[in-house]
């Protein structure tokens, strides 16, 4: 091989040796840049993780599915839930545990979204949950005595509506209120009834929300009046109303959607009702039918077979648990339903603001702990920062773990339950004082 020929495959050979040293050094750029990357990915993936735990302040779960859940919303009611939120904060009466859209929006309807009246509701609240309680009573009272109270006071939830409410039933005609009074007192009562209706807000309505994957802030209340007469009226049962009335009306307003006085016989129909339409609205009779016993299987346009107790037309006996009452029947009885009712980071909420024209517009996607609804009520923007935790326009997030009523389709006045007891109480022992012969 001639010298120009050697030196020629020479400088060939060391072309290819250039080339692949830049090929390498490509490669391992291009590898470091990757890796990079998945380390600026981790890190950022740890960091969100680490957010979501610190906010959530309990480990996530991430084997635990995630459901959607819609949150339909008004456009006025919005901007009067806002302007309420931003006196509460200027007043410093606005603890972040209650910074929640849909409870601020129940006492505003609870005061026919009167701001000043609102405001003294909302503030003698909190100085009642307060001095109660309150906040920690589901782990501070234990009530022993509920198996007994229920022979003598049938009562409590017991399945769900068509749409997904839950159910709470009484059969006002079998208490008896002097007997009860041998098993409890009226504080413990009290204490019970308090304790039950937070177990209804932060699990209950969470529960059958996550079933009917819509938002369920109310019940369907039957109130049983069968055998109704003086054996249910006593100055005790008076003061045990009275009591359970003011708790209802002033701390937990707005959280009744219809009501059935089922059973009725013609005294009740023909003397008491009448007498009693004298003390409500026009709006609060709207939610209340009077069914007799011929009447019930109305019941069932509302409230499927298998839902509703036999002893009032339906399927259902619980016989394996002691009579429907004492079941509990109902999705907060669902383990998979309350992995998701405690898991903060597993709901999404698809919330949709209606407009004063009736078109609805698309706010938002995102992931939302279905028990906290912390959030400032400005309408959202639609857009991709929805789901950004640092954008500004996010919605706040609290720590505390609480649903909250939402809006409903019906939008009535209130109806306080115990006081209708109270009334139909109270004009039973009149008519039958005066000597009137009432069938119920």
């Amino acid at each position: 091989m001639s010298m120009s020929g050697f030196e020629g495959q020479c400088s060939n050979d060391e072309i290819r040796e250039r080339r692949s040293d830049i090929e390498n050094s490509e490669d391992e750029r291009r590898q470091s840049r990757i890796g990079t990357l998945k380390k600026k990915a981790m890190n950022a993936s740890s960091r969100f993780t680490h957010s979501l735990k610190k906010r959530g302040k309990r480990k996530i779960d991430y084997r635990v599915p995630s459901v959607s859940i819609e949150d339909v919303r008004d456009a006025r009611e919005e901007t009067a839930v806002h302007e309420l939120r931003q006196k509460l904060v200027e007043r410093g009466s606005l603890p972040p545990r209650h910074d929640d859209y849909h409870t601020l929006l129940r006492f505003l309807k609870a005061r026919d979204f009167n701001i000043e009246k609102t405001i003294q509701m909302w503030e003698e609240m909190l100085t009642w949950r307060k001095e109660y309680g309150t906040d920690t009573i589901l782990e501070d009272f234990e009530f022993g005595e509920l198996e007994e109270v229920l022979q003598y006071y049938p009562q409590g939830y017991h399945g769900v509506d068509k749409e997904g409410r839950p159910v709470y039933i009484e059969r006002l005609g079998k208490a008896h209120p002097s007997r009860l009074m041998h098993i409890t007192t009226i504080d413990r009562y009290l204490n019970y009834h308090v304790q039950e209706f937070e177990r209804t807000l932060q699990e209950k309505f969470p529960a059958c929300s996550i079933a009917a994957k819509r938002q369920i802030s109310s019940t369907t209340t039957i109130l049983d009046v069968q055998g109704l007469g003086m054996k249910n009226f006593s100055r005790t049962a008076a003061n045990l109303l009275s009591a359970v009335t003011k708790i209802d009306s002033s701390y937990y307003p707005e959280t009744l959607h219809q009501m059935y006085i089922v059973n009725a016989g013609s005294g009740f129909k023909k003397m008491l009702w009448p007498a009693t339409q004298k003390f409500l609205d026009s709006k609060t009779i709207a939610k209340i039918q009077i069914l007799d016993s011929k009447s019930l299987y109305k019941l069932l346009e509302v409230i499927d077979s298998s839902q509703l107790p036999d002893f009032l037309g339906g399927s259902c006996t619980c016989a394996a648990e002691g009579g429907c009452l004492r079941s509990n029947k109902g999705p907060w009885n669902d383990p998979d339903i309350m992995k998701l009712v405690h898991n903060e980071e597993a709901t999404f909420v698809r919330q949709i603001t209606r407009m004063p024209n009736g078109q609805h517009t698309f706010d938002s996607f995102q992931m939302h702990p279905l028990k906290e609804r912390c959030s400032d009520t400005s309408t959202a923007e639609s857009g991709s920062d929805m789901n950004d935790y640092s954008s500004p326009n996010r919605h706040r997030s609290c720590p505390y773990p609480h649903l909250a009523p939402v809006h409903e389709e019906v939008n009535l006045e209130p109806l306080n339950l115990i006081y209708l007891r109270s009334l139909i109480l109270v004009f039973t022992s009149m008519h039958i004082t005066c000597g009137c012969v009432l069938r119920f």
